[in-house]
């Protein structure tokens, strides 16, 4: 007898109870990753997903000797490059869904926050991938070139768990090595993550943080580095009722003191000494060249007295 039902019994228990769980099939659904004829969507994205655990790629397992067992590449391919897929509104669904069971598990008082970071994406032996830039890496400790995109994140965090909300790649339109295939529909979700991929981080943060909102999330602050907290983005974040916190650094940007426009140097000498709590040496209220107010508090560097 053949086990016509062997295509679904491939994830293991722990896993299979984690997708009922999280109702992960739904959220595919929702999301329009469904197909009409062939292997299920649902069978293809559980088949991908078991690939981490097993610490192998694609084209490994169908070397292997279970290769008879699993579908023909292409099917995965296709289902992996289809511009149709809307992958961004799926992981805000799931994400949404599993920060509603997270929240019932910890106090309704703790503070809910978004935070912002980016990332280096690493594509060095790639030569025909959709829009491959040449990045510069100013985060580690390399400061080196390489080939390959920016992951922008946006994830939620209660002070215990991380959830990633939304994620963006991001290419330039100076070093751009590939630019982006005219076979795709430009009607698709597809396309129009493409035409994200050449926006600048500060452009697609306000629509992420929209969307994020506008799907249920709660946040009261959105954390971020020096490099996002610039005035522009500052004031498109608080104008959708969310506060900022984030590091500033030393740059042209000027303060408004009392009709003076300062500099950060400048900004320091004039706020008053904090005495009582540890670690901070002064802080005082401004506001930015945008007319957004703030507070700017002066923290010693511990790592650099």
């Amino acid at each position: 007898m053949i086990d016509q039902n062997s295509q679904y019994n491939q994830l293991p228990n722990e896993l299979n109870s984690v997708f009922s769980e999280l109702e992960i099939n739904k959220h595919l659904r929702q999301a329009g990753i469904k197909k009409s004829f062939g292997y299920s969507c649902s069978y293809l994205f559980q088949l991908v997903f078991c690939l981490i655990f097993q610490h192998k790629n694609w084209f490994s397992l169908l070397d292997s000797k279970k290769a008879d067992k699993f579908p023909a590449k292409d099917a995965v391919y296709r289902f992996l490059n289809q511009s149709t897929f809307n992958w961004r509104r799926f992981l805000l669904l799931l994400s949404t869904f599993t920060i509603q069971k997270v929240t019932r598990l910890t106090n309704k008082k703790r503070p809910k926050v978004f935070i912002i970071d980016d990332s280096a994406y690493d594509r060095n032996r790639s030569k025909k991938v959709e829009l491959l830039a040449r990045c510069f890496d100013h985060a580690s400790l390399k400061m080196r070139y390489y080939k390959g995109f920016r992951m922008l994140t946006l994830g939620w965090s209660d002070g215990y768990t991380f959830m990633p909300i939304d994620f963006s790649l991001v290419s330039s339109k100076k070093s751009q090595i590939n630019g982006i295939s005219e076979q795709i529909d430009k009607r698709t979700s597809g396309y129009k993550r493409r035409e994200n991929a050449l926006q600048t981080e500060p452009e697609q943060l306000p629509d992420m943080i929209k969307r994020a909102l506008a799907g249920g999330i709660e946040s009261s602050y959105v954390l971020m580095d020096s490099w996002f907290t610039l005035p522009p983005l500052v004031k498109d974040i608080v104008d959708q009722g969310l506060d900022v916190i984030g590091m500033v650094k030393e740059t042209k940007q000027r303060y408004n003191v009392n009709g003076e426009m300062v500099s950060l140097k400048q900004l320091y000498r004039l706020a008053g000494p904090v005495q009582s709590k540890k670690g901070i040496l002064r802080s005082i209220h401004t506001t930015m060249a945008n007319g957004t107010p703030i507070k700017v508090v002066f923290i010693r560097n511990r790592n650099k007295k």
